[in-house]
């Protein structure tokens, strides 16, 4: 099935809005997972719909949130979103961030309480487009083991960054601090096909092929990947008095409470170091060495980070974001959700 982003945008915010949300809130949240989709980043589009639905309906996502807002020094603060709809949240929360670094030359927004945020490149290149340099992190209920460890300690963590250039172009990468996201361990169990060892563990911490005996996923470049995810750990959870590691709510084990998940933007403003002008000006020119370097044996040119994702998203405008059917049926339904999230283990098993 093959939806122009309007319609798209609107059987997602309809639906979170029947489930609880303002419309306001639900447009916005709507508006993120829609990109996400249009980016070919489908773990976090419109798959998503039907938990945050039942997450709502359930009140562990607080469906008008009680928001403060303090400006703790002058780049920096601290939103309180009582646990709303995280994806309201990493927004307001930016838009707070970019109004702040424009008049400051820096800003650190921290956000608590909030649920989860989804897509984070989203959010950074808002900045981007306003000529601003942002990374945004957020932590994430526990399924990656430490390095040398054999159960799992922190979540995915995830990292985005973005940073605008004289032309068009934004560099943009978002990325998990693990080898591969779940959804990858899924799609290898719906071919039946192997997964490499260097994904995932099983129940005893040993590397397995088999992605229906994965039972904690593996950090990108073993102990590099491991200091990155404690790094947002500490950024996004310690550092605004949350929750930190293995005490990290769980996403599915009970949609009736908040999950008081935390998240993190830092946003720079180039005008305040190098200059503008110049800091765009040679984006440019680094993105145009790139775009000339020799490619490897067997790739036909080298990317700049985002800028795959800007290919699929123009061709999902022209020709329609791919949805899968059921979540189609399910969108163009008058159910809120099926009771499929609730209690499920860290998988949603």
């Amino acid at each position: 099935m093959r939806l122009d982003r309007p319609t798209l945008h609107n059987l997602i915010a309809k639906k979170l809005h029947k489930a609880g949300l303002t419309q306001e809130h639900a447009d916005i949240a709507a508006d993120t997972l829609a990109f996400a989709d249009a980016r070919g980043i489908h773990s976090h589009g419109a798959v998503r719909v039907e938990y945050y639905a039942e997450r709502i309906a359930k009140g562990g996502m607080t469906a008008h949130p009680n928001v403060s807002y303090k400006q703790t020094g002058p780049s920096s603060a601290i939103l309180d979103f009582d646990n709303g709809c995280g994806l309201v949240a990493a927004k307001v929360g930016m838009d707070k961030a970019i109004e702040m670094a424009k008049k400051n030359g820096v800003a650190v927004v921290g956000i608590r309480r909030m649920s989860h945020s989804g897509s984070l490149c989203y959010f950074t290149e808002m900045a981007a487009k306003q000529n601003l340099v942002a990374i945004s992190m957020c932590q994430s209920d526990p399924m990656a083991v430490p390095y040398g460890g054999a159960e799992e300690f922190f979540g995915t963590n995830p990292i985005a960054f973005a940073a605008p250039t004289n032309d068009e172009r934004v560099v943009s990468f978002d990325m998990a601090t693990t080898v591969q996201a779940w959804g990858k361990v899924l799609y290898a169990r719906s071919k039946g096909a192997a997964i490499p060892p260097t994904w995932a563990v099983d129940e005893h911490g040993e590397p397995t092929t088999d992605p229906y005996k994965v039972n904690a996923l593996l950090p990108i470049a073993d102990a590099k990947g491991y200091g990155l995810m404690m790094m947002v750990d500490v950024l996004s959870g310690i550092l605004l008095g949350l929750p930190f590691g293995k005490n990290v709510s769980s996403m599915y084990a009970d949609l009736s409470k908040g999950r008081n998940l935390g998240h993190l933007h830092i946003v720079i403003n180039p005008e305040y170091f190098i200059g503008l002008d110049i800091f765009k000006q040679t984006m440019s020119a680094m993105l145009d060495q790139l775009k000339q370097a020799k490619p490897a044996k067997g790739v036909s040119e080298v990317f700049f980070p985002g800028e795959r994702s800007k290919k699929r998203e123009a061709d999902y405008l022209k020709n329609g974001i791919e949805i899968v059917d059921d979540i189609y049926n399910y969108l163009i339904s008058d159910d809120i959700h099926y009771n499929r999230y609730d209690h499920k283990n860290k998988f949603a098993e």
